[in-house]
């Protein structure tokens, strides 16, 4: 079987194909939208249900996350898109993405993908695939600055996700990352001292895997974040609402006094791995209810993710191309056909509107919280 990397709920790679042709006369009016003032600590997933998408749809999904009040959302971008030529930089993709979180007023938690999971990257061809003692510390802070200074509405930049994942069984190389991580830190606080920046882990692999240990030794940075799905190792839902707000509540004793952001956070409606609209509103309802009761330790809070995807196509390539989600080279589920597809099922019935835009119970649900908070 040809080797696949599914997109995961810790996230990693948004790539959204944008079409620049606009729908035509006969498209059907856009839902009239009452815009809330945004929340800068709350964020969503923005995606569309379809690989391809017009620049008009893309204007209209944008328009509909940012009317619930929410005021940021996650980009995740891949250093061989950006810099596919050393010194050359291609914005295409990200410049019309930016541009929409731009025009609706929305803040930037950036992924850029050093750590994903079990593997590095995907770098560039001219980089090869170097050990993370051989990445180039001025290599990843020119690349980070270049992007930075483009995009003045990133505030926050994770360069790591699952990074648990990625030291479970190497643990000889935390000193080795640590040092990587603390001199690309320094470097660009030099340069933009506004952006927070941390790493991010999964909060369930981290919980059903007992790495602990690894999470309070990569504490570091400004913040600590992590995504959460209430997963057991073959990717079934088995936890209540109110035990995933439990296990929500565990991360600040493992960041000893950083703040905790939650960068992505999800509940599956598929039955295949044991969920349901009901149980995926009620867990939204539990983890504002944790928002709520811990906001002055978190840094952000960002919920996984707009719009569910087609069946079967939330399975992509190695350059992490094919979803419009983020991708990781090891998920930490393993990878027999049948974790793969119970994952896939997760991952693609995750939004609070399905593929065919009706919305879930959830998406009201959703707006009813961020009204109440702001």
């Amino acid at each position: 079987m040809d080797k696949k990397i599914l997109g995961v709920v810790t996230g990693i790679a948004v790539i959204i194909a944008v079409a620049a042709a606009v729908l035509n006369s006969s498209s059907p009016d856009p839902e009239i939208i009452t815009i809330l003032e945004p929340n800068e600590k709350i964020g969503l997933v923005i995606n569309s249900p379809n690989q391809f998408v017009t620049l008009q749809e893309l204007d209209q999904i944008y328009s509909k996350a940012s009317s619930t009040g929410i005021g940021r959302s996650n980009v995740y971008l891949f250093w061989n898109l950006v810099e596919p030529v050393r010194g050359e930089y291609d914005w295409q993709q990200s410049d019309t993405l930016m541009s929409f979180n731009k025009k609706n007023n929305l803040k930037v938690t950036l992924y850029f993908s050093i750590i994903n999971g079990e593997t590095l990257g995907p770098f560039p061809s001219w980089i090869g695939k170097p050990p993370l003692n051989f990445l180039g510390e001025d290599r990843v802070v020119s690349v980070l600055d270049a992007i930075l200074s483009r995009y003045d509405n990133i505030d926050t930049l994770i360069p790591s996700g699952e990074t648990e994942s990625q030291f479970r069984f190497y643990e000889q190389n935390i000193p080795v990352y640590k040092e990587l991580f603390n001199g690309v830190y320094d470097k660009i606080k030099e340069k933009h001292p506004d952006v927070k920046i941390g790493n991010a882990f999964a909060l369930h692999n981290v919980l059903n895997k007992n790495l602990q240990y690894i999470v309070s030794d990569l504490a570091i940075g400004d913040f600590v974040a992590f995504s959460y799905s209430p997963v057991d190792v073959l990717n079934d839902i088995v936890k209540t609402p109110q035990q995933a707000k439990q296990d929500l509540q565990q991360v600040f004793d493992l960041v000893g006094d950083k703040k905790v952001g939650i960068f992505e956070i999800s509940w599956s409606t598929s039955d295949f791995v044991g969920g349901s609209d009901s149980t995926q509103t009620k867990f939204l309802e539990k983890s504002f209810e944790f928002y709520t009761e811990n906001k002055s330790e978190l840094e952000f809070f960002t919920w996984y993710r707009q719009y569910d995807k087609p069946e079967g196509t939330c399975v992509i390539d190695e350059q992490g191309i094919g979803d419009d989600t983020l991708t990781v080279g090891g998920s930490g589920f393993g990878s027999s056909e049948h974790v793969i597809e119970r994952l896939s099922n997760y991952i693609c019935n995750a939004g609070l509107i399905n593929d065919d835009g009706i919305s879930k119970s959830s998406w009201n649900e959703f707006k009813k919280q961020i009204e109440m908070i702001n």
